[in-house]
């Protein structure tokens, strides 16, 4: 039996549905720099302090397993199988891609978040 969960859009106050809370959740822990949250400190990832680093393969490595070690910590409900990192042609932009597993259900996951 799964157990169905709503989780609340941060932006909207609405109900969104569990694979939509976890995107969220996942884009809230990439996006929050590691120390910046009163009260949990160690919350968030090292993603900050990386984007602006010159681009190297040793970057794209610390990137990816910025990614990988803040996802692990604190989102439960997914297992990650892939994470790549693109540039957008047209503006430049960096693009993480992450996909994987739902925990509960083994159903897939996936999520392209922005970093710059």
């Amino acid at each position: 039996m799964t157990t169905s969960y709503l989780g609340m859009n941060s932006h909207t106050g609405l109900s969104i549905s569990e694979v939509e809370h976890i995107r969220q959740s996942v884009r809230d822990i990439l996006v929050t720099p590691v120390g910046s949250r009163v009260m949990r400190r160690e919350y968030g990832s090292l993603l900050s302090a990386l984007v602006d680093q010159p681009q190297t393969p040793a970057l794209r490595l610390q990137i990816m397993a910025a990614c990988y070690s803040a996802i692990q910590k604190w989102e439960p409900r997914v297992s990650m199988t892939t994470i790549t990192f693109e540039r957008g042609e047209n503006d430049g932009a960096m693009y993480v891609d992450i996909t994987g597993t739902r925990s509960a259900s083994g159903q897939p996951f996936s999520i392209i978040i922005p970093l710059s």
